[in-house]
């Protein structure tokens, strides 16, 4: 059965978020051969639909406001139900990320349907299509099967891989007038914490720090080795409370849920709050001086060792290998 399906995408300082292709990727499996209309919310993001086409999006319609350009739930309620009414989709997809966490509920409370979040992968089976979610903090995963209505879930970045961009794809790019009004929040500034390198929710590669960096400067080689990697830098809520680090950083069942291809955890014990943000990381590497931290439990490769010397001789292996790559 082929499907008309709308896929948000999610514009951060500018530029759209790589979860935004995925949920694009979602969203053809679910179209089954039918239509997948990308949808641009803020204040002069017109000019980002060819990047949306380019990922699998056959055209893509945009709503600019200036009311827009911070998010606001109210501002992106009336925004992307202007497009729901216009288009009349039978599927929705958004990124499972902090926007997504907030809109996805609220879109589907009005449209009086079921949602199905934080979505890792989408089988086929019988005919119908299988969404996979994480649960009791990752320790399980159940199935669920959209029998009548519409179909709306949010895509865990990292989980499902894009298509190959193609830039000799082309698809219309219309823009939508629609009035957004009363608005209960209206954000004059966001002021920003200084921050370098990789979208720490995004990143392919993670190194994270607990306890065991003992201060702020013991994450100076965990930042070099992810440089080298082209990665990010995280921690556990241990090395936040601490104080080593900014809360920002946190990963964890009350901080960011991660799923990279690499994880290496570093002077981290192993907590199980700790495990419910990282667990499906697909290859975990564990450094840790106690040969019996939990941590080892979870990981595909343990290495027991001081942090502070295995780290930068990890880091110049790493060095050596792109050299000759």
């Amino acid at each position: 059965m082929s499907r008309k399906v709308l896929v948000l995408g999610e514009v951060r300082d500018g530029a759209l978020r790589n979860v935004s292709f995925e949920a694009i990727a979602a969203a053809k499996m679910a179209a089954e051969g039918g239509e997948v209309v990308g949808v641009l919310i803020g204040d002069g993001v017109q000019s980002l639909g060819q990047s949306l086409i380019h990922y699998g999006a056959d055209r893509v319609v945009a709503v600019e406001d200036e009311k827009l350009k911070q998010y606001t739930s109210d501002g992106f309620t009336q925004a992307l139900m202007a497009v729901v009414e216009s288009e009349k989709p039978e599927g929705i997809f958004f990124g499972h990320t902090a926007l997504g966490k907030d809109l996805s509920p609220r879109i589907a409370s009005k449209l009086n349907s079921g949602l199905v979040s934080d979505v890792t992968d989408i089988e086929e089976n019988g005919g119908n299509l299988v969404f996979v979610r994480p649960i009791y903090s990752g320790k399980a995963f159940e199935k669920k099967i959209i029998t009548d209505g519409l179909i709306f879930a949010t895509i865990r970045p990292n989980n499902i891989a894009p298509l190959e961009k193609d830039e000799s794809r082309s698809g219309d790019v219309t823009l939508l007038s629609a009035e957004v009004k009363d608005l209960r929040t209206v954000i004059k500034e966001v002021v920003r914490k200084a921050s370098e390198g990789v979208d720490l929710s995004e990143a392919k590669v993670i190194i994270a720090g607990g306890r065991g960096v003992k201060s702020a400067d013991g994450f100076n080689p965990l930042k070099e080795l992810a440089q080298v990697l082209g990665g990010a830098v995280g921690a556990s809520r241990g090395a936040c409370d601490a104080d080593y680090c900014d809360y920002s950083l946190q990963i964890g069942q009350t901080g960011k849920v991660v799923t990279p291809d690499l994880y290496i955890a570093c002077g981290i014990s192993g907590a199980i709050q700790h495990l419910a943000g990282m667990s499906n990381s697909k290859v975990i590497v564990a450094i840790n001086k106690d040969p019996e931290a939990n941590i080892f439990k979870v990981a595909d490769y343990g290495i027991v060792g001081d942090l502070f010397e295995v780290v930068p001789l990890l880091t110049e292996e790493f060095k050596k290998l792109k050299v000759n790559a």
